[in-house]
């Protein structure tokens, strides 16, 4: 018997032409939402991501004193249609003590241990099964040196309490940020409320997606705080005020990857609305990428438009930068017409599962040959057969079989609902390219 939460991909019958609207970036999202809660006054968010990490994040400021609502008055919810009104935040109080439940968000587990720390109470941190093998112990650590009581037994992980006494020293602090730019961006993030403000510096391998960090910085500084990034692997933000922000948030630039492989996949042809012209989102790594593929990639005014029809090819490429995207390449990598070489993602191993090895296990299970290396894979294309993809609760490798399946009769994904931790209505969303017309809608 089949499970009620798998889902067939459909299967493109002709070449897809349509145009896609996505909505806001989680990763915008959640920085906004953290600098938010820590600043001076009322902030407002024009078009957020509601989805199970923003959500999560929501709840998890919430719980520390942040108001947090729909300028509608409504509370914070998860998105049933594309229409998301404007949040309004209050900041936090941070007198409480508090229960975390992270989901798998590493984003909810990394940014907000520091924002506990600020916080007069006990705050204790838990989250999904997976979440327990995430790495967290550079971060928690960093807390110890820069002044806060973290208990986690010696783990690292999951799950921890952090106890705060209303306020953290800060200064200066070592880590190794080799397995996420989060643990980075985390102590940023607080930095201009701490005592001292906080200078880090990574010693490590290098970190991995940079973009993310620079992401970090710019929302920073839109908050009106005082960065200095001016040297390699070294960070310094000054204490000082969070102005409140009223931002617009831009759309989620990864969750463009499985719309635009469509186009690629199919030969047709794939628009997605108001791609930016300048931003820090490592998804804006698609159009090199999609163009090294063969597909002819044009940004305009009104957006970005991805055609495929010259078939597939193969590349050499390092996502060190743009990780979050490797499960999409690699199903575009699976249906091409000679091998690919993905290479500087070894920090996928340590992500919401082992995304190499999953990816490996489950295409060479649909006939395909996918070599795991040191610090990526190898993919020679072979001819696919449908079955039961696995997703292991990752939402990026249930979006990579959806792009699996328009090309391969028979594909299942299985717990397709983890695409909600990021994009809401993803099943309907897919469902709809997988059908369109012929025509390219006007943007």
């Amino acid at each position: 018997m089949s499970d009620p939460l798998d889902w067939p991909a459909p299967t493109a019958e002709r070449p897809i032409h349509t145009s896609v609207t996505l909505p806001g970036s989680k990763s915008l999202t959640n920085r906004y939402l953290v600098l938010a809660a820590l600043a001076a006054d009322q902030s407002r968010l024009r078009a957020p991501l509601r989805s199970r990490d923003t959500v999560l994040m929501a709840d998890a400021l919430r719980a520390l004193g942040a108001r947090i609502e729909d300028f509608s008055g409504d509370e914070l919810s998860p998105a049933s249609s594309d229409e998301v009104p404007d949040l309004i935040i209050t900041p936090a109080t941070l007198d409480r003590s508090a229960r975390i439940d992270c989901g798998l968000a590493g984003t909810v587990m990394r940014f907000v241990p520091p924002v506990a720390a600020l916080a007069d109470g006990t705050v204790a941190f838990d989250g999904d099964p997976h979440a327990r093998n995430r790495p967290m112990g550079a971060v928690l650590g960093a807390l110890r040196a820069l002044g806060a009581v973290v208990e986690d037994g010696g783990r690292g992980t999951l799950p921890f309490s952090v106890h705060g006494s209303g306020g953290l020293r800060g200064g200066s602090v070592t880590l190794d940020a080799s397995e996420s730019s989060q643990f980075i961006s985390a102590l940023l993030l607080a930095g201009p409320r701490f005592e001292e403000g906080v200078t880090v510096r990574h010693d490590g391998k290098p970190v991995p997606s940079e973009p993310h960090i620079r992401m970090t910085v710019e929302v920073l500084r839109d908050a009106g705080a005082i960065v200095d990034d001016s040297e390699p692997d070294l960070w310094h933000v000054e204490p000082s005020e969070i102005h409140p922000l009223d931002v617009l948030v831009e759309p989620d630039l990864s969750n463009a990857a499985p719309f635009l492989a469509a186009a690629v996949v199919t030969g047709g042809s794939v628009h997605v609305a108001d791609w930016p012209h300048h931003t820090a989102q490592a998804g804006d790594a698609l159009r090199d990428i999609l163009d090294a593929m063969g597909a002819e990639v044009r940004l305009d005014r009104d957006g970005l438009t991805v055609s495929g029809g010259g078939g597939i090819n193969g590349l050499d490429v390092d996502l060190h930068d743009v990780g979050e995207l490797t499960p999409v390449v690699t199903a575009l990598a699976a249906l091409a017409d000679s091998p690919s070489h993905l290479r500087g993602i070894a920090h996928l191993r340590g992500h919401e599962t082992d995304r190499l090895a999953a990816l490996a296990t489950e295409l060479n299970a649909m006939g395909g040959e996918v070599t795991e290396t040191d610090d990526g894979l190898r993919v020679a294309p072979r001819q696919l057969h449908g079955r039961l993809f696995r997703t292991y609760d990752d939402h990026r490798m249930a979006m990579a079989a959806a792009v699996l399946g328009l090309a391969v009769p028979g594909v299942v994904v299985e717990n397709v609902g983890t695409t909600g931790k990021t994009l809401p209505r993803f099943t309907q969303r897919w469902d709809e390219l997988a059908h369109a017309a012929h025509h390219v809608p006007q943007p």
